[in-house]
């Protein structure tokens, strides 16, 4: 991008961010949450076109001082180191702008709807699962969220074969949405006498949670059961059908919703979450059509990808995308996932930011 249409997009933003805080003082401009909404997602933008244009300004101020410097040799010392350390802030400067222009996933601040599947171990699986779950409910506190179950399927020995829960609060997908793909676990079993490490597996997925814009269900193609609820809660409602399976019959995705008393809540929940996998159906469609770059998550997109061991003996967490171990998987399962969410995200950053240069 040239430097005089780059400035044209920085006088835009610092326009419409203007104008918006115009809008809300005066109390007009329509919907006053979503000018709100707006004007906070600018305002870090704002922030950095304000700083890489003080470092442009000091820089071109060390260089006039350094012209008018004549033989003043102090003058001249001063006015060169000073040229110095802006001409290595700059590039620092330039890089947090670029960053913050890049295109923000639309998603980025919706909740999102969390898968968690037992894969291959049978019942280590299904307990690994289940860890999967504690360890996102616990940072899901950590961050103010709420997490929902909706729907859980729990195995004999502890854990679960599959549950989804819904976690709603402030930039949920944008934190969760790297957690996609298989993860692996490597231990000695409880049950095992002789010690040795077993390897098992349970699958992740995150789905943005979307309104009824976003996708278009027509009743025509849908297929509501109602069953009776089973599992945790169900001595509640075992005497009527409040449990609900909603198929879409087009796509063959189905929804289902037990966690509710009522018949009503659990469909609400049901449509909510048949929602959000079709969104997802249709991004990883168009994903696959028009980019290779992106496809969901860093790596190839693909949900069936191993993205992340957890290693018991060495207390070790190893990310197989970035790269990254961390010797601190407790704390990890504990809910401090803080490290590898932030390194995830400066690792898509950086490499939306490659693919800008390249072109």
């Amino acid at each position: 991008m040239s430097r005089s249409s780059l400035d044209n997009k920085l006088d835009a933003i610092l326009a419409r961010r203007d104008e918006l805080s115009a809008l809300m003082a005066e109390g007009e401009g329509g919907d006053y949450a979503a000018l709100g909404r707006e004007l906070a997602s600018l305002e870090p933008v704002v922030e950095q076109v304000m700083a890489y244009r003080k470092a442009l300004a000091d820089r071109d101020d060390a260089r006039a001082l350094l012209d008018e410097a004549g033989n003043d040799n102090e003058m001249r010392a001063l006015a060169q180191e000073e040229l110095q350390d802006l001409r290595t802030q700059l590039p620092d400067a330039e890089r947090a702008l670029a960053l913050q222009l890049l295109p923000k996933d639309a998603a980025d601040a919706r909740p999102a709807m969390l898968e968690i599947r037992a894969g291959t171990g049978g019942d280590e699986a299904a307990l690994f699962a289940g860890d999967l779950l504690r360890m996102y409910q616990r940072y899901a506190d950590e961050q103010g969220w709420k997490m929902e179950i909706i729907s859980a399927s729990a195995s004999e020995q502890g854990g679960y074969k599959e549950v989804i829960a819904s976690v709603n609060g402030t930039g949920v997908f944008a934190k969760l949405k790297f957690e996609s793909g298989v993860h692996r676990v490597q231990r000695v079993p409880a049950t095992e006498a002789a010690g040795r490490i077993h390897t098992s597996a349970a699958t992740v997925a995150v789905l943005p949670e979307v309104e009824d814009v976003d996708v278009e269900i027509r009743t025509e193609d849908l297929k509501i059961d109602t069953y009776r609820s089973s599992g945790a809660g169900g001595q509640y409602v075992n005497m009527t059908d409040s449990a609900v399976r909603i198929t879409h019959l087009p796509t063959g995705v189905v929804a289902t919703c037990q966690d509710e008393r009522s018949q009503l809540k659990n469909r609400v929940k049901a449509m909510a979450y048949l929602r959000a996998k079709l969104y997802d159906l249709e991004l990883q469609k168009q994903n696959d059509e028009v980019a290779s770059e992106r496809r969901g998550q860093i790596g190839s997109g693909d949900r069936s990808e191993r993205i992340r061991t957890y290693n018991f003996p060495q207390n070790r967490i190893s990310d197989h995308r970035i790269g990254m171990t961390l010797y601190k998987l407790d704390q990890y399962l504990d809910g401090d996932l803080y490290e590898l969410v932030d390194a995830m995200t400066m690792a898509d950053q950086s490499q939306k930011l490659h693919a800008i240069e390249a072109n």
